[in-house]
């Protein structure tokens, strides 16, 4: 075993030997694609609209582009820099920078590992609602009837229509997360599906990614712009969007605000996966990545911004839509009540009407009370949905009531499916291009042959969550299976840059392949902000999981037909194993736990 040492510019003509063996890109567009495609995902389209609804709206805007600038697009230029100047994946490049960092890397492709191994999951989902899609009516506008042919099942009356079909026809839920069940034999194939496109896509590297990404990361913008024309022109829609746009300053004031500014714009570029390094491990070694850097971070986050204003279109139709029902429904109910003629009573007077009828007959609006609903504009926008729930539900409850539904529906579920496999494209690059690094495999195995067993691998495991408990498994790998490990992969690998490779060095290297090195901002943000950020980040998010008390996550319960929060009790033991499980929909329940039982005292 020799032991060679070099200085830079021996490693600089090593590795660009190097790339007359290693596959590269087509052209420099084919790499902006691969990671537009890979950063604009599922999350710009349900997890940023949430946010904005959630902190104040346009309000929310101010900390999410601050932390673009000194967070996202500083960490984002890091990790193509050390990808293009190494010319490996995240193990190898790791490893060339320090031998003792070869664990940063694989922790990377540990972590895309069981990103893959759920992600794709949501594509099958995308799939069975897409297939669904071309129904003659769609099968969540209306409750199937029950056994007797009489009426609908009264679970999907007591819930909605979408609801029960996500729940019921799509997941086959369990009540809980102990109740296994068996495979969904229909979820499973769309799952086998999903992951014979995506090895079809990736089977010969990045020759057929460059062309796939044309399509991928271009067809969804046609949609998006599709479904803003017509969000836009539908009945409420400007009602969603006035309520995005006005802030509620407020909530800068706010520590959860900045915090989830900074998660979310940290977790949309995919920083920490391996991803931008493998993909930028292709590119030839005078490649200018500072402009794909900041070119893709702005496309990413203008996506989210533009992708949030056709989302409160929809959902302020959906919200119009409910409201307007509700008060059709109290002025039915007014109408058959105390038999007022019909031209006297509207949607507009509701609140004057059952104001003046409470003063003058108490004692028949006291009879009626029950059947009484608040409507509220406001109330139905305020109501925050993020995920799956946005995504399959909302969604699905707006499309259903649009004209020619069912090309709504094939046009947005066409473009989760591409959102998804964009993404998808990424993750599984960022494990197959470390293998592809080990001389070993290389040798040993063909592209098609390692493609395929990863692949394989994934689809195998993926399988556990087409059961019926799947989706509390993929709700626990989705909240806690990168989180954290995620934050402490970029906190170290920052670190490195900075203070062991040395950031005078790692200048150096950026002059090497750009022909200047980096100005002051760049500097500024990777020795002192960024780090910084990212230790408060870290530091939080400890804090919040020690005080956040037991997790939770939510079940659907068939008897009390709604989501709940269901408590695990971890290491909760009395003579036969307690699961807590709050069943009350509507009420305020007290538990007192002994060795042997549950009581349940509720206060209706």
């Amino acid at each position: 075993q020799i032991s060679v040492t070099m200085d830079n510019k021996a490693l600089s003509y090593l590795l660009q030997c190097w790339q007359k063996f290693r596959p590269s890109w087509d052209n420099p567009m084919q790499f902006v694609l691969a990671c537009v495609s890979y950063a604009v995902g599922l999350g710009n389209v349900w997890r940023f609209p949430y946010l904005c609804q959630m902190h104040g709206g346009g309000g929310f805007m101010i900390p999410y582009l601050i932390m673009l600038f000194v967070e996202g697009i500083p960490l984002f230029y890091m990790e193509l820099a050390i990808g293009q100047k190494m010319r490996l994946g995240s193990i190898g490049a790791w490893s060339a920078i320090s031998p003792y960092l070869g664990g940063l890397g694989i922790a990377s492709v540990v972590t895309s590992l069981y990103l893959c191994l759920y992600y794709n999951v949501i594509n099958a989902w995308s799939f069975w609602y897409l297939f669904h899609s071309f129904q003659a009516v769609l099968p969540w506008s209306d409750c199937p009837v029950n056994s007797n042919r009489t009426a609908y099942l009264e679970e999907c009356e007591v819930a909605t229509p979408t609801q029960y079909f996500f729940f019921r026809e799509t997941l086959n839920i369990s009540s809980s997360i102990d109740e296994n069940g068996g495979v969904h034999m229909g979820l499973a194939l769309c799952l086998l599906l999903a992951w014979l496109i995506v090895y079809l896509f990736i089977v010969k590297g990045v020759k057929s990614t460059g062309k796939v990404v044309y399509f991928t990361a271009t067809f969804p913008y046609v949609v998006l712009i599709i479904y803003l024309i017509r969000g836009v022109t539908l009945h409420g829609a400007l009602n969603g969007v006035k309520y995005m746009f006005t802030p509620k300053m407020e909530q800068l004031a706010n520590p959860q605000t900045w915090i989830n500014a900074a998660t979310q714009i940290f977790f949309s570029l995919g920083l920490g996966f391996g991803s931008l390094i493998a993909f930028a491990s292709y590119n030839h070694h005078n490649n200018n990545f500072e402009n794909q850097a900041i070119t893709v971070s702005l496309i990413n986050s203008g996506t989210s911004i533009f992708a949030s204003i056709v989302t409160f279109s929809i959902y302020g139709f959906k919200a119009t839509f409910n409201y307007e029902s509700c008060l059709e429904r109290m002025r039915l109910l007014l109408m058959n009540t105390f038999e007022l003629a019909e031209d006297t009573v509207h949607i507009d007077n509701i609140s004057f009407w059952i104001t003046d009828l409470n003063r003058t007959q108490p004692e028949q609006i006291a009879a009626i009370a029950s059947r009484i609903e608040t409507c509220s504009l406001e109330a139905e926008l305020d109501t925050a949905v993020e995920g799956t729930g946005l995504a399959f539900i909302v969604y699905s409850e707006a499309i259903k009531n649009m004209p020619a539904a069912q090309l709504w529906s094939v046009l947005y579920f066409f473009m989760l499916l591409l959102l998804g496999m964009g993404s998808m494209l990424g993750n599984v690059t960022a494990i197959i291009t470390p293998l592809r690094d080990f001389k070993v495999l290389a040798h040993s195995l063909s592209n098609e042959t390692l493609n395929g067993l990863v692949c394989l691998f994934c689809l195998l495991l993926g399988f556990g969550f087409t059961t019926r408990s799947g989706n509390y498994w993929f709700t626990m790998f989705n909240e806690y299976g990168a989180t954290f490990s995620l934050l402490f992969i970029v906190l170290l690998e920052i670190v490195t840059v900075s203070y062991i490779y040395g950031l005078k060095r790692f200048e150096k290297d950026i002059e090497d392949m750009l022909g200047r090195r980096p100005n002051w901002y760049w500097k500024i943000m990777w020795v002192a902000v960024s780090p910084l950020l990212l230790i408060s980040l870290f530091v939080f998010y400890i804090l919040n999981y020690i005080q956040g008390g037991a997790p939770t996550y939510q079940a659907w319960d068939k008897d009390v037909v709604r989501e709940e929060l269901t408590q695990i009790r971890l290491g909760l033991r009395s003579d036969s194993e307690i699961s807590c499980v709050n069943l009350c929909a509507y009420s305020h329940i007290e538990m007192t736990v002994t060795r042997k039982s549950i009581f349940f005292d509720l206060q209706l």
